[in-house]
């Protein structure tokens, strides 16, 4: 994704506060913007992460991020998980309603903008480096054409990037929120087996760290497919079970937990190959999100991209299309600051 031009000497922005704000972390960064010729204009100076169930709202953490700055913030913009509904967002995994006019009013912004977590994870691609992913399938040489990210983390969060043929333009969406798809018996039993809690299963329901992991683990457990590991059990009921799970996972300590791994991968696998064909994401699909990074070793086996391509008469266009991890979790951070570059007044001809 090509990045913006060089700024004039006249672009109004100095200083931007970006966030990226999910269930689990918010993580608050200041950025600098340098008008000189070089890789991007954005410079972060500091941030900070904070537990985002530490507080009941997102104007105290920036309150407690800018306490003490010296930095007069010009323009703001948060990737918030759930749909942004002008300059209003009301996320799915917190008690938080977000109202970016009141906090531009707040703190003495010029603006402050909302967009979708997903969207800026999307913006984020274009400020990495070559070396910041890795490449799971290459595809078809110079594959170029719509992309698409599927980050799983607390939750699932999904987007889109549409292609005009001159410029690459995100766009959100809640596929996380749509329907569980199962792909053999085993996923079509563990279908089964949530269906009798939830009237709805949505694919982030088997797809998640605070679902879909501990829902896939329950499930194997109850229909005993491997016997529980005693000491990882006790730690699943007394810390978070999906981080609990993935570590004993990748440890090899717990059978179970390297099954229910297993069975996540193959799922994220078969939504990234929906995302693709929805989106008819020919230039690529992103995996990002904070799981992803930490289970690369099942990454590159050969079940996730397996998943991807079992698309019947569709295989061989699935086997055309790129499939890459982003490694550095500061995307969204570092989208969340493009956004509110562009929106400041930067040309987006370079989008």
């Amino acid at each position: 994704m090509p990045l913006p031009p060089k700024l004039s000497p006249g672009h109004p922005c100095a200083v931007i506060l970006g966030g990226d704000v999910g269930g689990t972390k918010t993580w608050l960064g200041l950025f600098r913007v340098d008008g000189s010729d070089t890789a991007s204009p954005l410079v972060l100076e500091r941030s900070e992460k904070f537990a985002s169930a530490s507080t009941g709202s997102l104007d105290e953490l920036v309150a407690t991020f800018l306490a003490g700055s010296q930095s007069r913030v010009d323009f703001a913009c948060f990737g918030l998980p759930g749909p942004v509904r002008g300059t209003r967002a009301k996320l799915i995994n917190l008690p938080w309603e977000v109202d970016a006019t009141e906090i531009a009013a707040r703190f003495g912004f010029r603006a402050a903008f909302l967009i979708n977590d997903l969207v800026a994870n999307a913006r984020g691609i274009g400020e990495l480096q070559t070396s910041d992913f890795e490449v799971l399938h290459n595809g078809a040489p110079h594959a170029t054409g719509n992309m698409a990210v599927i980050s799983p983390g607390t939750g699932l969060g999904e987007a889109g990037i549409f292609w005009d043929g001159q410029h690459h333009i995100p766009f959100a969406c809640e596929g996380g929120h749509c329907d569980f798809a199962p792909l053999d018996d085993t996923q079509s039993a563990l279908l089964a087996y949530l269906r009798a809690d939830h009237d709805h299963v949505s694919v982030e329901r088997v797809l998640s760290g605070s679902m879909g992991i501990p829902n896939i683990y329950r499930f194997l457990a109850s229909t005993r497919y491997e016997q529980e590991t005693p000491a990882v059990a006790a730690a699943i009921a007394t810390k978070d079970p999906g981080a609990t799970i993935t570590r004993a996972a990748m440890d090899g300590s717990c059978p179970l937990c390297a099954q229910t791994m297993q069975l996540f991968v193959a799922i994220l696998g078969a939504e990234a190959g929906n995302l693709a064909l929805k989106t008819m994401a020919t230039g690529g699909v992103y995996i990002g999100g904070g799981i992803a990074a930490k289970i690369l070793p099942l990454l590159r086996t050969p079940t996730l991209r397996a998943a991807f391509c079992a698309k019947g008469r569709f295989r061989h266009f699935m086997e055309q299309i790129p499939l890459r991890v982003i490694l550095d979790d500061r995307a969204a951070l570092l989208g969340a600051a493009r956004h509110a570059l562009l929106a400041a007044g930067t040309p987006a001809k370079g989008e």
